[in-house]
């Protein structure tokens, strides 16, 4: 198999695994960005606190509605 054949089975493969991750968080209503949180953290590592901030995809509801609506898929 050529390098480019390889890349090409990875990028379906990667496309595969996220198309697969998208219809789990909608069957759940849950948003991918969050993962229905409505919220995401930054610690830049285990022993510093970390800045809690409301989900830009779902502005903080953590549905994937709103999700969805903001990407422009509704």
């Amino acid at each position: 198999m050529s390098t480019v054949g390889l890349l090409s089975k990875f990028s379906e493969w990667n496309n595969a695994r996220h198309e697969k991750f998208l219809s789990e968080m909608q069957a759940s209503g849950s948003c991918p960005d969050c993962r229905g949180r409505g919220f995401n953290s930054y610690s830049p590592n285990e022993f510093y606190y970390s800045n809690v901030y409301d989900c830009s995809g779902c502005n903080g509801s953590g549905l994937y509605s709103d999700w969805a609506e903001s990407q422009g898929e509704m």
